[in-house]
């Protein structure tokens, strides 16, 4: 399978929140990474060959089958079998369900791409029956069969693969989804790489059929058998040129940033299943908020968000999660100071001031002005 990758150029250059275009190669920046890299691409970077369409598009699902205790592997095609978008590793496609737009009680949820990013008619998700969910996971297994339809958008990456001579991988669960394209990518490039892969029980952890080739690479951990993942002997001392690259649930997450704590700054990047408690940084009250490009002055009452006010206006603007999670409502600041209370921007992006969620995030002061 790995013969099959694409160059090392193509795969291991970072890719920015707009859903397609690759980054230059670029050292690490401060603060730990949230699923987000963005910096500024030079000419001849390479592109997407479309932006991604807001409303998506519709693809039929090829095959369905279990790939591990509760989780449901979906290939995706076209109707007419053409091409898809590419991808690269770390990448999510939101999928529609229920009412395929979000809106009368549709669900949006977003997926990890765990195929190979140079299989262009086809895309894999795995997704894993949360009882505890919202619907969208019970949706996908109870619902969703071979030869059914499903809106998706995207793809779209935060958590791209950086540029490193040596990377550490942990997954917990179902989030060896992202990580499984890292971990070929890596291989393919010639990268030195380790995964640490822990889950309840091994009948539970999906994909362990494409890791096995990699022998004492992957570390597959089982709680059941094993306890808990040992972070800390796995991570071990910094050592240069090295960065982590973590999916999981948040006790692991956080664990993890907790032994990285001694490394460099910006060594961790994670992608989240859910997002982290906001420390409001500004006042609770109303505020204003100029759209530029729309013309509008609206007000944001105590208890609303930007995006309720902006759909209640009639103005279009793409979003997804309504977390602060996926980034699909990222927005350019041009006038005031955001209260981020979002789970994907950068202390540096933070501090910049010059983009915000506006699914979550409000203001510090009484007046925003917004590139919409």
């Amino acid at each position: 399978m790995n013969d099959r990758l694409p160059p090392a150029g193509t795969l291991l250059t970072p890719t920015n929140r707009t859903a397609g275009t690759a980054l230059p190669a670029a050292a690490p920046t401060p603060a730990e990474r949230v699923t987000t890299v963005s910096h500024p691409g030079p000419a001849g970077a390479v592109t997407a060959e479309t932006p991604p369409d807001p409303a998506g598009f519709v693809l039929t699902v090829a095959t369905r089958v279990l790939a591990a205790d509760g989780v449901v592997c979906l290939a995706l095609r076209r109707p007419d079998g053409g091409t898809l978008p590419p991808w690269t590793p770390g990448a999510h496609i939101d999928v529609l369900l229920d009412g395929g737009d979000g809106a009368d009680g549709g669900m949006i949820r977003q997926y990890s791409l765990c195929g190979h990013p140079e299989e262009r008619d086809v895309w894999r998700i795995a997704v894993l029956r949360e009882p505890r969910g919202r619907g969208g996971s019970a949706h996908v297994h109870d619902q969703l069969r071979e030869g059914d339809a499903v809106r998706v958008r995207g793809p779209r990456n935060n958590f791209p693969l950086r540029p490193a001579a040596r990377h550490l991988f942990v997954a917990g669960g179902i989030g060896i989804t992202p990580i499984l394209p890292m971990i070929e990518a890596a291989e393919a490039a010639g990268a030195d790489w380790r995964l640490l892969y822990g889950g309840r029980t091994r009948a539970s952890m999906a994909f362990l059929d494409r890791l096995a080739p990699y022998g004492d690479r992957v570390l597959v951990r089982p709680q059941d058998t094993y306890g808990l993942l040992d972070l800390a002997a796995f991570v071990g001392p910094p050592e240069p040129d090295t960065l982590v690259h973590a999916c999981g649930p948040e006790p692991l997450l956080d664990a993890l940033r907790d032994t990285c704590a001694h490394w460099p700054p910006g060594t961790l990047g994670v992608e989240r299943f859910a997002p982290v408690e906001a420390k409001a940084a500004g006042p609770a009250e109303a505020f204003e908020v100029e759209l530029t490009r729309s013309g509008l002055t609206l007000t944001v009452p105590p208890g609303r968000s930007v995006l309720e006010a902006v759909e209640e206006a009639g103005v279009t603007v793409d979003f997804s999660c309504r977390e602060g999670t996926c980034g699909t409502c990222e927005t350019d600041v041009l006038e005031g100071t955001p209260d981020h209370r979002d789970s994907l921007l950068t202390e540096e992006e933070r501090a910049g001031g010059d983009t915000m969620l506006i699914c979550v995030s409000r203001s510090c002061g009484p007046r925003l002005v917004l590139d919409l």
